[in-house]
């Protein structure tokens, strides 16, 4: 079992590898959630790199990601189910592109988190506009 912050930063690893590449850009947000969302209060960040790496063994297991929702579910109280879906999805759209492999991790974390559709949809709406981007070119 593990803390309840490290359930979350398990989500944020899942969203970030599902890809098989975790960017710059998904990395500081990783790094800025932790030093500001308030459940990260008292997260000692001396512990995000042994986080990240107990998370990323799991994921070289077979069955990994299957493995890794099981630990977070037993560490992760039901009123932080959507906090974790949110920011699995603050994650994966952060870099501009979201890929088919994402939207995969994504729709098992839904399942796994037990996060109702409707609430999904406004948590993934509401990501989508945070991390949006505008050019002129995108008048066309």
């Amino acid at each position: 079992m593990i803390d309840h912050q490290t359930a979350l930063i398990y989500v944020m690893v899942l969203a970030s590898a599902s890809d098989a590449e975790m960017t710059e850009a998904e990395s500081r947000r990783i790094g800025h959630i932790i030093s500001n969302l308030p459940v990260f209060e008292g997260y000692d960040a001396k512990g995000l790199p042994a986080a990240v790496g107990n998370c990323a063994d799991l994921l070289d297991d077979e069955n990994g990601i299957e493995k890794a929702f099981r630990i977070i579910k037993k560490s992760l109280p039901k009123k932080l189910r959507e906090t974790a879906y949110a920011l699995a999805c603050d994650v994966v759209v952060v870099d501009g592109g979201v890929h088919q492999e994402e939207l995969r991790l994504l729709e098992i974390a839904r399942h796994e988190l037990s996060v109702d559709r409707l609430a999904a949809a406004g948590i993934e709406r509401g990501a989508s506009a945070r991390f949006a981007t505008y050019s002129p070119e995108d008048e066309e």
